[in-house]
This record gives C-alpha cells, sequence and structure tokens, in this order.
C-alpha cells in the first residue's frame, strides 16, 4: 500500500517528488559511477500509480519497488521507449539534472584558485569556469591518465567532510603531487602552478572542513541539484515544494540553511521560495518512485553518451528532460543531451557548487 506525503504548497506553487541516482557521496573519482542524476516529478499520486501500474503491465517484475533497472533492460526497450516518448506519462512532468562526477571534483578545485565562494552554484564564476573546463579537458592529456587519476583522487579526499577526523590524504603529499605536474608545458601545467600558490586556501579550506562539522559537504552534488530543481521549477518566485527519497545528508539544519539560501536576493536567479522539504521512504510513495526511475534511467543514457557508447535514441528521447543548467563540460555529449546547448559554454554554468564559506 502506498502512502503520500502531505506537504506545504502556497498558492501557486508546485509540489515535485525528487529522488537521484549514482549518489556515492563525496566520492568522485574512482567510484562505482562516473554521473550524479537528480531527478523530479509533478505527477500527482494518482498518476505517479498509474505511471508504476503501467510500467508492470508492460515490463512485469516481481519485485515490491519497481526501479529504473527493469525498464533499462534491453527485452523491455519499448517500454523505456513509451515512458520518455511523448505518448508516455511523464514529458513536461519531469525534469532531470545532471552532473559529471569528475568535473565537479575539479569545478570546487578551481573555486578555491578563483577565491570564489558561491552559496549554491546557481550562479556563474566565470573565472573559476574557465579554469574548471581548461583542466578538464586537459588534464588526462597533458598529464596522462595515470597521474591525472592520482592527482584528482587526492584532492576528492583532501577536500571532503570529515567530521572532525583527519583527512586520508595531507595536505603535504597532495602537494607533492602538484610540484610534479606544475612542470609540465601548457594549460594544464600553467593551473598546476596557480594551485601551488594557492596552498594557503587549501590550508585553510581543510581546517575549516575540521572545525565545522555542519557545514554543507562541499563534493556532494546532492544539495545543489536541489537547488537547481527549485531554481528550474520555481522560475520567477514561484514557491515550491520538495518531497525527497530519504538521504542522511539532509539534516534538519541543512535543509533551513539551503531554504534560507535560497530566499537570498541578488544573482542571476534571484530569490527562490523552498516552502517545504519533506523526506519519505520512496517504497511508500510512488511520485518518488517515478522519480527514482528517471533518474536512473538518465544516469545511464548520459554516461553511455559520455563515455561514446550512446544510443542515439534513447539519448534524444532523454534530451527533452534534462535541466540546461546541468553540470555538463563535454561538449559532443552535452550537445547531444541538452537542449538549446550546441558547446560546452552552456554546461559549464552552475558549475561552482555549494563551498563551504560561511555565508
Amino acid at each position: 500500500m502506498h502512502s503520500t506525503a502531505r506537504t506545504a504548497v502556497e498558492p501557486g506553487g508546485v509540489e515535485i517528488a525528487c529522488d537521484e541516482s549514482g549518489a556515492e557521496g563525496e566520492k568522485l573519482v574512482g567510484g562505482n559511477t562516473d554521473v550524479f542524476a537528480h531527478a523530479g516529478v509533478s505527477l500527482d499520486a494518482a498518476a505517479a500509480a498509474e505511471c508504476v501500474r503501467e510500467l508492470r503491465a508492460r515490463a512485469p517484475s516481481p519485485v515490491t519497488e519497481y526501479k529504473a533497472e527493469h525498464v533499462l533492460r534491453e527485452k523491455n526497450r519499448a517500454t523505456l521507449v513509451w515512458l520518455l516518448g511523448p505518448s508516455g506519462p511523464i514529458l513536461g512532468h519531469a525534469r532531470v539534472h545532471l552532473t559529471d562526477k569528475a568535473y565537479f571534483a575539479v569545478s570546487k578545485l578551481t573555486d578555491l584558485l578563483a577565491g570564489h565562494h558561491s552559496s549554491l552554484g546557481l550562479d556563474q564564476d566565470e573565472r573559476s569556469t574557465a579554469l574548471a573546463r581548461t583542466l578538464y579537458q586537459e588534464g588526462r592529456r597533458a598529464f596522462g591518465p595515470g597521474r591525472w587519476t592520482a592527482f584528482l583522487d587526492a584532492f576528492n579526499h583532501l577536500l571532503r567532510a570529515r567530521n572532525g577526523r583527519a583527512p586520508e590524504t595531507s595536505v603535504e603529499s597532495a602537494f607533492e603531487l602538484v610540484a610534479d605536474l606544475r612542470t609540465t608545458p601548457g594549460p594544464a601545467g600553467e593551473i598546476m602552478d596557480l594551485l601551488w600558490a594557492a596552498r594557503p586556501r587549501v590550508d585553510a579550506f581543510t581546517e575549516r572542513l575540521l572545525d565545522d562539522p555542519h557545514v554543507f559537504p562541499a563534493l556532494d552534488p546532492l544539495i545543489p541539484a536541489i537547488a537547481h530543481a527549485v531554481a528550474s521549477w520555481g522560475a520567477g518566485g514561484r514557491p515550491v515544494s520538495v518531497v525527497h527519497d530519504r538521504q542522511t545528508t539532509l539534516t534538519e539544519e541543512r535543509v533551513e540553511r539551503l531554504r534560507s539560501l535560497l530566499a537570498r536576493p541578488g544573482g542571476r536567479s534571484g530569490p527562490l521560495v523552498l516552502t517545504s522539504l519533506t523526506l519519505v521512504a520512496s517504497h511508500l510513495d510512488t511520485r518518488v518512485q517515478v522519480a527514482d526511475i528517471v533518474a536512473g534511467v538518465a544516469r545511464k543514457i548520459s554516461s553511455k553518451e559520455l563515455n561514446g557508447r550512446g544510443d542515439p535514441e534513447l539519448t534524444g528521447l532523454l534530451r527533452p528532460y534534462v535541466d540546461t543548467s546541468s553540470i555538463w563540460p563535454d561538449e559532443r555529449s552535452g550537445a547531444a543531451l541538452i537542449a538549446g546547448q550546441p558547446s560546452a559554454a552552456r554546461a559549464s554554468a552552475a558549475a561552482s557548487g555549494l563551498s563551504t564559506g560561511r555565508e
């Protein structure tokens, strides 16, 4: 039996149900997934329940909770095409925000280089974004796959929240890598030279992580994705209520801080109204189940496209759902996945995400 969370929806507002796929906390490098997808759907409970019933009828499974993996099976391709296509139930009622995890890690590092401390990543810092795109595009080629991966892994460990614990990688060992890479000719080496000079900022950042365990986790793409969902569904100041699958990251303190930051005036996005954020168990709310399916499908399709193994039909069907502010710098796959985005320039918007700087 399914139940539906009751939330406060202001007059003229919208309620969306959200879930994600590809979440591994702040582990952005060397994990099981290379893409994080966050989906929101505006279906009501009855429409969501009908959607799940139809999926079960078209692609049967005895499982209690229907998942994206069931429609992603090749034998169920027709069901997936129906779900995303114009005759399906979610077109116009679902949106998904994509994050290239490796690029997100790089962008957090270049935020430190640029001295940029964006609260929610809804507005682009041009210098940070330019540095991030250059390093992302040039790093592997300039440094070689092995050194590039070691560099990303070291700084991923260094910049993640630790709740008072010492980092797995020390600042000293991370900067030994930087010392080696900064001698590389070309733009990537020049950025390493900037990072070498910015060591005091990195030191201060890591100290702040130790001092304040309640800050937003800088490398977790979840909270920035929720901020983008509110910006997308709440354009023009429309109030947005969110029903979300349970996540330990979404503590009451962080949710209240998120609401406060979204409501601030200024910036390209302007003030945004997050009326409420209610956490539910996904198996108790069919709307969240549909969001989970959309997120899982989007992650799989976009990851294949990113890695040069895309399915043109499925990529084309996903395209109308993808948020244009997705954190997606790859030019080729971005042009295929994101409507109105012929190059990587638009995909780089909002790349900086949340910082742990106190506002």
